[in-house]
């Protein structure tokens, strides 16, 4: 009886201690690999609903292993496909004009401004005025 629970409290000591190495944040080599390949997978299925080629997923992302890209990118062609959900292509959104720029053309339009009397001006908005 005494060896027993001897046993399972070196076994319960042993696990406490290997569970620390995670706690801790070490990342073994094989975890870091797991990673790196989701990581790619994830990319590939990325630019498969971007509407991307793999071609140019592998040219944008250098680093991500291209067996991982292409094994995302097709699984989420054959989703796609299945489910005929259509790409959602990328298009940059154009940058910001200067400050400058707005400040300039609020002044020249102030009838633009929409400060505190914007609901009074508005003959669709609603009144709820208690007294």
């Amino acid at each position: 009886m005494r060896r027993h629970t001897l046993l399972i409290a070196l076994l319960a000591a042993a696990s406490a201690l290997l569970t620390g190495c995670d706690a801790l944040g070490i990342e073994t080599a094989a975890q870091a690999a797991e990673k790196k390949e989701a990581e790619g997978k994830a990319i590939g299925s990325a630019c498969r609903h971007a509407v991307r080629s793999v071609e140019d997923c592998f040219r944008s992302n250098p680093k991500a292993g291209k067996a991982a890209v292409f094994a995302g990118w097709k699984e989420m062609d054959a989703y796609m496909r299945e489910n005929e959900i259509v790409g959602m292509p990328f298009t940059p959104t154009p940058p910001a004009p200067p400050a400058e720029a707005g400040a300039e053309d609020k002044s020249q339009n102030p009838a633009s401004d929409k400060g505190h009397g914007e609901a009074e001006a508005d003959p669709n908005a609603k009144k709820t005025h208690k007294s």
